[in-house]
């Protein structure tokens, strides 16, 4: 639900409870699991998103997320990398989390393994980390996550900075993120890209 960013800290508690009351309440009204005071709501404070299209949303390519990583083999979202700025969370939050998971095989704690961040806007950190390791893991997921959240930067800035993504265009011959655009993001070995480097071994 879009805000105005000059709303104080009062008129978000109000607008939090109103949502608690009058949205979160009725949907859950015949559920077993039940929010509590507990539970934390986040408020989009963004401007409402009335215009679209390429000159408003970079990424529109006309394809999906299974083409640019693993087609039909993992779950995905329903956006696009290719395109996008690569300072968009839901574009390098698959190139940090393709490099957690990859370290972690790496590492043969897991013979599988699918690592889900989710984000949220006002937030640098992401809001949950999930792993699956299929039932292949030699410790549990629990614990993995544990490990990720201790070695691993998922925020926004430290991945640009760890994957060095602002200076890659003018590092590699042809141009980095036009070369990424064909033939998928993810198990590539014709140019080196930083999310498919084992370096995080040693800490599992």
């Amino acid at each position: 639900m879009p805000v105005k960013n000059s709303l104080e800290k009062s008129n978000f508690q109000e607008l939090a409870d109103d949502i608690r009351e009058a949205v979160i309440k009725p949907i859950f009204l015949y559920e077993e699991l039940q929010p509590d005071r507990n539970t934390r709501i986040f408020i989009d404070f963004d401007e409402p998103f009335n215009v679209g299209g390429p000159s408003i949303h970079s990424g529109l390519t006309g394809r999906k997320n299974a083409i640019d990583t693993y087609g039909e083999y993992s779950r995905h979202s329903g956006a696009a990398l290719s395109g996008k700025d690569p300072t968009r969370i839901d574009r390098i939050g698959a190139y940090i989390a393709r490099y957690a998971a990859k370290n972690i095989v790496a590492a043969k704690i897991a013979e599988e393994c699918e690592v889900q961040l989710s984000y949220s806007i006002g937030y640098s950190r992401p809001l949950s980390i999930q792993v699956e390791t299929f039932g292949t893991g030699k410790i549990s997921d629990e614990e993995i996550t544990k490990i990720l959240e201790k070695n691993f930067d998922f925020r926004l800035a430290g991945i640009i900075k760890q994957f060095n993504l602002r200076f890659l265009p003018s590092l590699v011959k042809g141009g980095f993120y036009e070369k990424l655009a064909a033939y998928g993001h993810v198990g590539r070995t014709d140019i080196r890209v930083p999310w498919e480097i084992t370096d995080k071994v040693d800490i599992f």
